[in-house]
């Protein structure tokens, strides 16, 4: 069979992930899209997740459940879907996911990983373990898929730097269906109101945003383990809690300026979402923002982030809402879908 047979071919896919509904975030909206959006295309995928496991909470973020039992649930649920191409795609390196590699190793099958989340930040922010450590067991996770997907090429330099081997570009899609210029009155706060949506967490850094000197009305859109302590500590900015679907897009295209303080994002697909509602993005110039937003035009990236926020608001939001329209779910899947193909057929 030619690559180009490949490529067209239908697939069942198993997608092994730690991270599912109804977790709030990039990584659950990413391969929730990409899962819809490949039925769409005609492909089968089965999504291993812990919802159908018995599950404990991972200590210090009661929000993440980990899997019990997971390796004989992964070996059961690939018997049972019995994939035609073995493409298992393993997002994320918790109890299913080693299962999924171990079983894979053992068996001789081809997979695929995906780093969506730059995790030896993450730990460092809660617990003292150097960096160094940490890549190595990553390296050591991803060292023997056929391919490892980032969605930035600036994410693929980093992991390239740390040894990392066999990566290959995966972009994000928004829904501009849902995503778009709304009614600006909906919240009736002073303006200008600015916006944050996102886990309320430590490693998202949202503190650099909720200190800034800003004039008028801060917003959080979500929620997490930090929550009550800063509602306690900043008890001058709007915590609305979670928001989904149209009642978040409402939410954001009422704002008027979407600020991203996140330091370890791989790509931050909430900014997409903001653009596409019109609002421009202030961000430090790291991964994820470096690559998604155009500096000047689309968003402001500065290290000193109040300055970054205050410019922003000075942008052209159609130049956002262009920008957006040329990221779409269909377009993301299919280079996930090209991806695996010719991974495994390498």
């Amino acid at each position: 069979m030619t690559i180009g047979m490949l490529l067209k071919s239908k697939i069942r896919l198993v997608i092994v992930t730690d991270a599912w509904k109804p977790q709030v975030n990039g990584v659950v909206t990413t391969l929730g899209k990409t899962q819809d959006t490949s039925i769409q295309l005609g492909h089968q995928v089965h999504v291993i997740n812990p919802s159908e496991c018995k599950t404990i909470a991972c200590p210090t973020y009661p929000e993440i459940r980990l899997a019990l039992g997971a390796r004989n649930h992964v070996e059961k649920q690939i018997t049972d879907f019995q994939p035609t191409h073995i493409h298992i795609h393993i997002s994320t390196e918790g109890p299913l996911g080693q299962a999924a590699r171990k079983y894979c190793l053992r068996d001789k099958l081809a997979f695929t990983t995906s780093y969506h989340t730059q995790f030896p930040e993450y730990i460092r922010e809660r617990l003292p373990i150097p960096l160094s450590i940490s890549y190595k067991y990553f390296r050591h996770f991803h060292s023997k898929a056929a391919c490892t997907m980032v969605g930035t090429p600036h994410q693929r330099k980093i992991l390239q730097q740390r040894g990392f081997k066999n990566i290959s570009l995966w972009t994000r899609g928004v829904n501009t269906n849902i995503f778009k210029p709304r009614d600006k009155h909906y919240l009736d706060y002073p303006r200008p109101i600015w916006i944050y949506a996102g886990r309320v967490a430590v490693e998202k850094n949202i503190e650099a945003f909720l200190s800034l000197d800003l004039p008028d009305t801060k917003v959080v859109i979500g929620d997490g383990p930090a929550t009550v302590g800063l509602q306690q500590k900043y008890p001058g900015v709007k915590f609305e809690g979670y928001k989904f679907g149209e009642d978040l897009a409402t939410y954001i295209a009422s704002g008027d300026v979407f600020v991203f303080p996140s330091l370890t994002d791989t790509f931050g697909v909430v900014m997409l979402e903001a653009m596409a509602c019109g609002l421009p993005v202030a961000a430090f110039p790291v991964t994820g923002p470096r690559d998604v937003v155009r500096d000047g035009v689309t968003g402001i990236l500065n290290e000193n982030l109040q300055a970054a926020a205050l410019e922003a608001l000075t942008l052209n939001p159609q130049d956002c809402i262009n920008q957006a329209l040329q990221y779409t779910w269909e377009q993301a899947t299919q280079q996930f879908l090209n991806n695996l193909t010719l991974a495994i057929a390498a």
